[in-house]
Parts: structure tokens; C-alpha cells; sequence
């Protein structure tokens, strides 16, 4: 529900309204501006009726919000959400770029490959110290000695670092390495104990699509988070599950464009996942620039054939260097700076 006050009620009218929403056990967020006066209403507030409201004279107007994600809707937030991480910023005019391996094997094959794709381009440096795994025998990462050779990449090539939790008990090791964005992998974007303690820290989280989610179902696992008091979500669409198996999903790029009309969260695209084939990868990339995502996630790795994870999936740095070029001839047409 949104409550739109009169341009002439006083503070004291506008506390009564809110104090009654307090009594009612509803919540409530500012988001006025300077030539309107609008509050919105959180909560179950179908006990609250529009008389109950509009005897109020303060109140000039009421909106009902129909979709059950009311913090991640841009109804009741309509400027887009632009989420600083360490000077980069995700979601306002510049296309963000994170790559790196898809796992930490090593401080040797990261820092190779940190220092590779920096250079290229990248603003972020991405790679997985925890990795859940479909099998329980294929690699799982590296974990607290994968997060350190993280922090220790990003303090050498002074870039932000994102990683994958899949744990809430991992939350207060991830802010001792100085984790940057903590990454919901699309197995637990329905992991609530997770979403809900990730709601409590300040830090940006990056919420995967579940790979057979609808985008309702995606955004009320936004909501999860935001409704812990964390406004700092960002969305990232890696494909969903189809019938055929010639691709390792389906990146369903029209969902960037839904997001855009439904959500003023920034959302960015994983191309690797999407496809699962080094050679989708930029025109994947190319695609999620011209239909407006915020940016990309891509993995790359210098020796793929050797990757302990998903290396059919990796771009070669020369590769990825490539991509880079042809996204900074696309950008200049679209509007996006990279």
C-alpha cells in the first residue's frame, strides 16, 4: 500500500497516520520527494480498510500494491536502485563486468587470472571458494583458504572481490576476508534461513534465478532480503532449465526486461551458465548489453581443459579481452559506458 499525504499536512498529521499503521502491526519506508509526500505501507494490509485510511486528513491518496513483492517492487520504489561496491557502482550508466574461474584452485591460477582480466576490462573480480556441487565428488572449492587468496587478490590489484555463500554460518567469515558482494548461487535462492540473514548485514548480495523459478518466485527471494532492512540486492538471470540439452540452460534474456519493468533492482546476466559453451559466451554477453541488464558475470580461466570447474564454460583471457572490445563498440550505441 502506498499512502500519498497532502502537500499541506503538518508532521504531526503525518505521524498520526503512521502511528496508526505501527498500531495495526504494519511497517512503513519514506519514499518522498521533494514535490510529493509518499509513504509506503509494509505488511499484510488487508485488515486495514480505505475508510480506516482516509479519515485521516492528512491522507490524499491511497494505492493498493497487487504484487506480493512489495520492497522490490517499482511501485512503491520507481527511481532505480544504484548500489556502490567499493566505487563501482552496478545498476546507474556503466555495464559492470565481473569475470574470473569459476573456482579457486590455487593463489598462482587466481592472481594469473585476476591480473589478466583487470587489465582487459573487468571492474570485478569473481571466483568460488565454496562451491555446491550437484555431485558430491566433484571439486567443492578450496573454502577458508579460497577466501583468503581472494582478499589477497583484491588488496594487490585493488578491485572488489565477489563469492559465492551458501551457509548463513559463512556470514561472518565472509566480512572478516572482506568479501564484497556475497553471491546467492541458484540452488539456494530459495535457501530462507540464508535470505534472511543476509537481510541483516550491510553488504551487497547478488540473488541467482533459480534455474526452474518464475520471476515472481525470484523476486519474492529478493524480497526476503530486502525485508531484513538489506536494500543492497542485486538480481542476476543464469538461465533456466528447458527440454533440450544442446545448451547447458536457456538464457532467458526477456526476463531482463521484465525485471526492468517490474523491479528498480539492478539485474545483470551470467552468460556462462546460461550456456555452458565458451563459444555462446560474448554474443550472450552482446545481448544482455542491447536489452538493458546492469552487466555480466563471466568465467574465464587460462587453462580450461584443466578447470576443476566448468571450464567448457570458461573464456580464455585473450577471449575475454576479445569480448571486451565488442562490448565498448556496442556500449557507445546504447548508452552504457564500460
Amino acid at each position: 500500500m502506498i499512502i500519498q499525504m497532502k502537500q499541506k499536512a503538518t508532521s504531526q498529521e503525518i505521524k498520526e497516520v503512521l502511528e496508526y499503521f505501527k498500531s495495526r502491526g504494519l511497517s512503513y519506508k519514506d519514499a518522498s520527494s521533494d514535490s510529493v509526500k509518499l509513504y509506503g505501507i509494509i505488511g499484510d494490509t488487508t485488515m486495514v480498510t480505505d475508510d480506516d485510511v482516509y479519515k485521516f486528513k492528512a491522507v490524499e491518496n491511497l494505492t493498493r500494491i497487487s504484487v506480493p513483492y512489495k520492497k522490490a517492487s517499482k511501485v512503491f520504489h520507481p527511481s532505480k536502485t544504484i548500489i556502490d561496491v567499493n566505487g563501482v557502482k552496478i545498476g546507474g550508466d556503466k555495464f559492470v563486468i565481473m569475470a574470473g574461474p569459476c573456482a579457486v584452485e590455487s593463489k598462482e591460477q587466481l592472481f594469473s587470472i585476476a591480473e589478466d582480466v583487470c587489465v582487459a576490462g573487468a571492474d570485478i573480480v569473481r571466483g568460488g571458494a565454496y562451491k555446491p556441487r550437484t555431485s558430491p565428488y566433484a571439486f567443492q572449492g578450496l573454502g577458508v583458504e579460497g577466501l583468503d587468496i581472494l582478499k589477497e587478490a583484491k588488496e594487490k590489484y585493488n578491485v572488489p572481490i565477489v563469492t559465492e555463500i551458501y551457509s548463513a554460518e559463512l556470514i561472518p567469515l565472509f566480512l572478516e576476508k572482506g568479501v564484497d558482494i556475497f553471491q546467492v548461487g541458484a540452488r539456494n535462492m530459495q535457501n530462507y534461513d540464508l535470505l534472511k540473514a543476509l537481510g541483516k548485514i550491510d553488504k551487497p548480495v547478488m540473488l541467482k534465478r533459480g534455474m526452474d523459478a518464475t520471476i515472481e518466485e525470484w523476486l519474492l527471494a529478493a524480497e526476503y532480503i530486502l525485508a531484513g532492512g538489506n536494500d543492497k540486492v542485486i538480481l542476476c538471470e543464469r538461465g533456466i532449465k528447458t527440454f533440450d540439452t544442446y545448451t547447458r540452460n536457456c538464457l532467458d534474456i526477456q526476463a531482463v526486461l521484465a525485471i526492468k519493468q517490474l523491479s528498480h533492482l539492478p539485474i545483470i546476466v551470467d552468460p556462462s551458465h546460461a550456456c555452458g559453451r565458451y563459444d555462446m559466451i560474448e554474443d550472450l554477453a552482446k545481448a544482455a548489453l542491447v536489452v538493458g541488464a546492469d552487466g555480466i558475470i563471466v568465467e574465464v580461466h587460462n587453462h580450461p581443459e584443466l578447470a576443476l570447474s566448468d571450464g567448457k564454460q570458461s573464456l580464455k583471457p585473450d577471449k575475454f579481452a576479445h569480448m571486451v572490445k565488442e562490448l565498448e563498440k556496442i556500449s557507445t550505441v546504447v548508452g552504457k559506458k564500460i
